[in-house]
């Protein structure tokens, strides 16, 4: 007896997935070149034994403050995902409770 107008955002839980999975990885691009540029440019500096896990390390180090900035719009974009799922559960939760206390049904 479910009808298409309690779900009016279809499809925001795969868009949900979807878009903090490409924020996820798009931090993890950015440590990995951060950790290439480090490392390479200790290489050419003359630095001939420059240890990988140290560059990672500066490389998640500068990627935090450097990955809110240059990420912001993917960023915004899960975000925004995330409430509208969160709206959505907590509009069917309402929902839910109003039946259980045999309330009125909203059509909306």
């Amino acid at each position: 007896m479910s009808d298409n107008s309690d779900n009016q955002t279809p499809g925001a839980g795969g868009r949900l997935v979807r878009d903090v999975v490409i924020y996820t990885f798009a931090r993890i691009a950015v440590v990995v070149a951060l950790t290439a540029v480090i490392y390479y440019v200790a290489k050419l500096i003359g630095i001939s034994e420059f240890p990988l896990i140290v560059a990672l390390l500066f490389a998640i180090v500068i990627a935090l403050p450097l990955g809110i900035w240059i990420l912001a719009p993917l960023r915004k974009r899960a975000t925004a995902s995330i409430a509208l799922v969160d709206e959505r559960r907590r509009r069917e939760r309402e929902q839910l409770q109003a039946r259980l206390r045999g309330g009125p049904k909203k059509t909306d």
